[in-house]
């Protein structure tokens, strides 16, 4: 399965164009925020450097079945990604992620046209569905997908096939995306079975760091691994995907001038992985290794991330000198 031209619309070459045009920190106040994707769908009157400068902590359970795991890992990582959802919401930047930050809710995301009060969504308008647009503007608080799951809407029950439908309605009609493969379906009802509110940290929120979105690329990258193991190419171009946007997710918020080599070694990071996922399209035995080097390499073009995160949207002070 081909996503590419999305891909191309949402990752690392856009955010650094995004970047380089419109990111100008000469002082407070000069920053735009709207590199930032999150942003876009902020309410109104929010405190942007807390907003923007942490997120809701993760309620997952640990999987003990290594398959249960590996599928968990797979929806963990399209959850994360625009790709998943396809159509005008992979164009903005959307993911499952934008509206459940953490896989819970969001009480801060307001979107132009689809939100009514703060966390809020009308998840039948033409804004993003051509076949769910009901004409009525009917915004619905977003829940909490963590539960209390006797308040969740679909069944989470293992042996029912109501959320893996569910879901498969959600992307295909009320976002218009392209049919997911198979395990990526699997794999995001298997990761919404695992949010339990039993399962959430002490913190409700945790500080946004450059490092928290190479994790998430690294997690995506070894499951795209895996499922070549499992002779799922389809799935392993798609996770290659996911930890491509995880880099856009870094990139976006670097800024001129000073952090030149961080950009430099995103983009490095970015091309390795270009040249993983069309190793795994040609079906070169190879491809899993280079994978695991490009892995095993995280630590290195970090070095470099970090070392420039004082000039970058990952400073809390730069976040905060400019929030009006």
């Amino acid at each position: 399965m081909d996503r590419d031209p999305a891909a191309a619309r949402v990752l690392i070459p856009r955010v650094l164009l995004l970047t380089l045009a419109a990111v100008a920190l000469a002082g407070a106040g000069a920053v735009d925020f709207s590199v930032i994707h999150a942003a876009r769908w902020l309410a109104p009157g929010l405190d942007r450097a807390v907003a923007l400068g942490s997120a809701r902590t993760e309620c997952l359970s640990p999987a003990h079945d290594p398959e249960q795991a590996y599928l968990i890992e797979v929806g963990r990582a399209a959850f994360r990604t625009p790709l998943l959802l396809g159509g005008q919401a992979a164009r903005a930047g959307v993911a499952c992620e934008s509206c459940h930050q953490g896989g819970r809710g969001n009480p801060d995301f307001f979107f132009p046209g689809l939100s009514g009060a703060p966390g809020t969504a009308d998840v039948t308008s033409s804004l993003f569905s051509s076949h769910r647009d009901d004409g009525i503007d009917n915004p619905k608080p977003i829940p909490d997908l963590s539960g209390p799951k006797d308040r969740l809407k679909v069944s989470q029950d293992p042996g029912s096939t109501a959320l893996s439908s569910f879901i498969h309605g959600l992307i295909t009609e009320e976002f218009d995306g392209a049919e997911p493969p198979p395990e990526v379906l699997a794999g995001v009802a298997a990761y919404v079975r695992a949010l339990s509110p039993t399962a959430c940290p002490t913190q409700p929120r945790q500080p946004l760091r450059a490092r928290d979105f190479a994790m998430n690329a690294q997690r995506a990258a070894r499951a795209a691994g895996l499922a070549l193991e499992h002779k799922d190419p389809a799935t392993a171009v798609f996770l290659v995907g996911a930890a491509r946007t995880q880099l856009g997710l870094i990139s976006e918020r670097f800024d001129q001038p000073g952090s030149g080599a961080a950009r430099a070694a995103l983009r490095t990071a970015d091309l390795d992985l270009q040249a993983a996922r069309a190793a795994i399209r040609a079906g070169d035995p190879r491809a899993g290794e280079r994978l695991a080097v490009w892995q095993a390499e995280t630590p290195s073009w970090m070095r470099v991330v970090e070392a420039q995160a004082d000039q970058s949207l990952f400073n809390p002070s730069r976040l905060a000198a400019a929030n009006p």
